[in-house]
C-alpha cells in the first residue's frame, strides 16, 4: 500500500476535459505567431482574426502521438530522470532575480557567481535529480541572459536540465549549446539532456514566442514542458475546478500546436496555477490551494496517459522562518503524494521572487521526508513482529536484534545535520545556522563533474558571438581548468 493524494474521481475528471474541449471549440484560443497558425491550419484548425478553434477530433489525433513516458538523462548519457507513470522527481526553481544573502539576511540581485553557487550546491544534493536554470544574473546581459544561465548550469552539473527560453531567436542558441555539449543533433535526440518550460498566457492565449518555441522544440525533437499558469479569482475562474479546467484547454492546445508541428516529440502536462488572494492582490505560491491546483491537474494529465509537471515547494515567506518550513514542507508531501512526474520551485522565497540556498537544503529534507511517505509501509514480510519478539526474548531487546540492525536504514529517513534531533540543546545555534553549514559544508565537497576540452570550447563558441554583440566583457562565472576566464 502506497499512500495517495486524490482530488478528482473519474467523473470529475471527464466533465473537466469536456469543457475544455467546449473552451477550444467555442471560445478558442488567440495565437500571435502566424507561422503557428499555418501549422495549425495544416491540421485543419480554422482560425479567424488570430484565434484558433480547435475541433475535438484534432485534440484527439494530437493526443495519439504523445509519448506516455520519456527520459532526460546526465551528461555521461546515463537515464537520470523518467516522464511518465508514478515517478516523482525534484528540481529548484526558475528565473529568480534576486537570492537571500545568507549573512545580511536580506535579497540583492543575482550574480553568475550566486548561479554557480546554487548548481553546484544541487550538484551535491540527492534528492534533487535535476537542475535549473535558477537565478537571472544582472552582471549578464538581458539579451543572453538566458544563455548565459544553461552555459553556467552545464559548465558546473551533470544533471539534466529544466530550463526555458524568453524568445525564439534565444531558444535557437541555447539548442545550438546543447548540440555542442551533446556532440550533435543526433546525440541529443537520443539522450535529452534538457527539458524547456513554454508558457501560455492566461487565459487562452500563446504569445509569438511561447507558441513558436512549442514549434521549434518539437521539430529539434527536445522535450517541451507546457506551464499553464491559471490564476484562480484573476486570470482564471475563482473555483479551483473552473481554473483546472482552463489549465486543461491551455494545455491541450499547446499539445496541438506541438503535435501538429512534429507528431511524436515528447512533451509534458506542466503548469504553474495559483490562486489570487483578494485581500493582499498577490499570488501566494504556499497556500494549499495552490498545492491542490497543481495535484489536480496533475491527475488530469495522468488520465489522458501523459507525463506530468508541477510548480511546488515555494514560500510565500519573505525569511528561512517557521512559514517557509510549513508551506514548503506540506507541498512537497502533497506533490510526492500525487505522483507528478517532476516538482519544480524548491528554495524559493517571497512568492518566487528570491532564492535562497539554505532553503534548498531545508526543502530537501522536506523532499526527503515526504518521499518516505510516498514509499507507504511494508507489510510484505513473512513475519511482521512475531519473529522479532520471539528472538528479542532472547536476546534482551530489539535494539540487539541483527534484524534491526539491517533494516533500520530502510525503514528510517535518516535527515541530515539540518535538522536537529540532538538530545541537548546547543547554545546559538538556530535552524539558519545549522542550514548555512551545511550548504558550506556542501559545497566544499564540490567537484567540478569531467567535462570534455572539446566540448568546452564548442559551448563557448556558440555563446561567444552574441556575448560580444551585447557587449558582456569577459566570462562571469566560467572556470577552465581551474582558473577565472
Amino acid at each position: 500500500m502506497k499512500p495517495v493524494v486524490q482530488l478528482l474521481n473519474q467523473t470529475a475528471i471527464s466533465r473537466i476535459l469536456s469543457e475544455a474541449l467546449q473552451l477550444l471549440q467555442i471560445h478558442g484560443v488567440k495565437v500571435r505567431a502566424p507561422e503557428v497558425i499555418e501549422v495549425l491550419q495544416s491540421v485543419g484548425v480554422q482560425t479567424t482574426d488570430g484565434v484558433a478553434r480547435i475541433p475535438e477530433h484534432v485534440v484527439e489525433k494530437a493526443l495519439e502521438s504523445v509519448p506516455a513516458q520519456f527520459r532526460l538523462f546526465d551528461r555521461a548519457g546515463n537515464p537520470a530522470v523518467q516522464y511518465g507513470g508514478d515517478e516523482v522527481h525534484f528540481d529548484p526553481g526558475s528565473s529568480c532575480l534576486n537570492i537571500l544573502d545568507a549573512d545580511a539576511e536580506e535579497p540583492r540581485l543575482a550574480q553568475a557567481n550566486d548561479l554557480v553557487r546554487l548548481v553546484q550546491l544541487t550538484e551535491t544534493l540527492p534528492q534533487f535529480a535535476a537542475q535549473s536554470t535558477a537565478l537571472t544574473c544582472d552582471d549578464a546581459p538581458k539579451e543572453i541572459g538566458d544563455i548565459y544561465r544553461l552555459l553556467l548550469v552545464l559548465w558546473y552539473s551533470q544533471k539534466p536540465v529544466v530550463t526555458g527560453a524568453f524568445s525564439a531567436e534565444t531558444l535557437r542558441v541555447m539548442l545550438d549549446l546543447l548540440r555542442a555539449e551533446s556532440g550533435g543533433q543526433e546525440a541529443l535526440r537520443r539522450h535529452p539532456r534538457a527539458v524547456f518550460d513554454v508558457c501560455p498566457s492566461p487565459p487562452l492565449n500563446w504569445g509569438e514566442f511561447g507558441a513558436v518555441n512549442l514549434v521549434d522544440l518539437a521539430r529539434a525533437w527536445v522535450p517541451a514542458e507546457l506551464i499553464s499558469m491559471p490564476l484562480a479569482g484573476a486570470a482564471a475562474p475563482v473555483t479551483l475546478a473552473g481554473s483546472v479546467v482552463q489549465h486543461a484547454a491551455e494545455s491541450l492546445s499547446g499539445i496541438v500546436i506541438h503535435q501538429a508541428a512534429q507528431p511524436g516529440a515528447p512533451i509534458v502536462w506542466g503548469g504553474a496555477p495559483a490562486i489570487f488572494d483578494m485581500r493582499t492582490g498577490t499570488t501566494p505560491m504556499g497556500a494549499i490551494e495552490t498545492a491542490m491546483l497543481n495535484a489536480a491537474c496533475a491527475e488530469v494529465g495522468k488520465s489522458l496517459g501523459l507525463p506530468t509537471h508541477g510548480y511546488l515547494i515555494g514560500s510565500d515567506s519573505k525569511a528561512l522562518d517557521a512559514q517557509a518550513g510549513m508551506e514548503s514542507g506540506m507541498a512537497a508531501v502533497v506533490g510526492a503524494l500525487s505522483g507528478i512526474n517532476m516538482i519544480s520551485g524548491a528554495g524559493m522565497l517571497e512568492t518566487l521572487a528570491c532564492h535562497s540556498l539554505e532553503k534548498l537544503v531545508l526543502d530537501a529534507e522536506s523532499i526527503d521526508s515526504a518521499q518516505r511517505l510516498a514509499r507507504g509501509v511494508n507489510a510484505k514480510a513473512p513475519s511482521l513482529a512475531v519473529e522479532m519478539f520471539a528472538e528479542s526474548f532472547a536476546k534482551g531487546g530489539f535494539l540487539k536484534l541483527e534484524s534491526t540492525r539491517q533494516l533500520f536504514q530502510s525503514e528510517q529517513h535518516l535527515p541530515s545535520t539540518v535538522i536537529d534531533r540532538e538530545p541537548l540543546r546547543v547554545p546559538g545555534e538556530t535552524f539558519v545556522s545549522r542550514a548555512h553549514a551545511r550548504v558550506e559544508e556542501l559545497l566544499a565537497s564540490y567537484e567540478r563533474p569531467p567535462l570534455d576540452r572539446v566540448a568546452e570550447d564548442r559551448m563557448l563558441v556558440v555563446v561567444e558571438k552574441h556575448a560580444r554583440a551585447a557587449g558582456l566583457e569577459g566570462w562571469p562565472g566560467i572556470k577552465k581548468s581551474g582558473v577565472l576566464r
